[in-house]
């Protein structure tokens, strides 16, 4: 049976946290694979939205630094509610 887009986006978050650990664990400080996952983001989603040779208009910024505040707010809330059960 073929993985629902949900399944899907977590094991792709979960691949992209586990790569992340292991670059953390060959002594990469966390801030500099925190940027570099940044900046991966930046450009692959500049990728997925305009091509390889195309760019952002600020209209296009702007809702990339939308999507990304909605993500971290999530992150966030979930972080908090598993804070307060525990």
């Amino acid at each position: 049976m073929a993985k629902t887009e949900d399944e899907q986006y977590a094991e792709c978050m979960q691949r992209f946290i586990d790569f992340a650990n292991s670059m953390k664990d060959e002594g990469i400080e966390t801030r500099l694979v925190s940027a570099g996952l940044m900046s991966a983001s930046a450009i692959y989603g500049t990728y997925a939205v305009a091509g390889n040779e195309g760019r952002l208009n600020p209209a296009g910024i702007e809702k990339m630094l939308a999507a990304y505040r909605q993500q971290l707010e999530q992150v966030q809330k979930a972080k908090a509610e598993r804070q307060n059960k525990g």
